[in-house]
């Protein structure tokens, strides 16, 4: 079953597009824990570059799908569509890997290609076997494509919005209201 879910994979990431993005205002965040069999996804959206709020919101469903590395949006896409679904942003900055991924097809391409918007993954580790030209380290962590985007553009993006420890400020609140710990 996952050797085709991986073939699927490689298919899909033939879709992936590497274009130059328009004007940024807005850059939206997503990042999703686990409790007790359920995700609580946290998005975010704010004004780039400043990072001032404009909004947030949390949803909570049950988990479908196991924790099985490098099938890592098998998990996440359930909540992490239903959190994005009619919300207004430039860019989508997803906690997970895009183009940067042993198949280049991972977490942050999948929703890039849902939701057809620029979309950039974000991870504090990289996966074994990562092709080297894929992503780029920027602070603490690593960037890649999701979709609609090209990798300088996305690196730009992600510098602009760093806090003092590397890590970029909506994902960071994205990442505390998936916990539980912002209201």
């Amino acid at each position: 079953m996952l050797e085709k879910i991986a073939r699927i994979q490689e298919k899909l990431s033939e879709k992936v597009k590497e274009v130059k993005i328009g004007e940024v205002r807005t850059v939206a965040a997503v990042d999703v824990s686990y409790s007790d069999g359920s995700a609580r996804a946290g998005f975010v959206v704010c004004t780039y570059p400043e990072c001032r709020v404009l909004k947030t919101k949390v949803i909570e469903v049950e988990v479908y799908f196991p924790y099985i590395p490098t099938f890592f949006f098998l998990r996440e896409t359930r909540p992490v569509l239903l959190s994005v679904r009619r919300e207004k942003f430039d860019v989508l900055i997803v906690e997970g890997h895009g183009k940067a991924h042993p198949r280049k097809y991972g977490l942050a391409s999948h929703i890039g290609l849902l939701i057809k918007k620029p979309t950039i993954g974000v991870a504090k580790k990289l996966l074994r076997d990562t092709p080297p030209e894929t992503y780029r380290k920027v602070g603490r962590v690593y960037i890649s494509v999701g979709n609609l985007i090209t990798l300088e553009d996305a690196e730009r993006i992600i510098k602009q919005i760093l806090d003092e420890t590397g890590y970029p400020k909506p994902l960071k609140l994205a990442d505390k209201l998936s916990k539980g710990r912002v209201k």
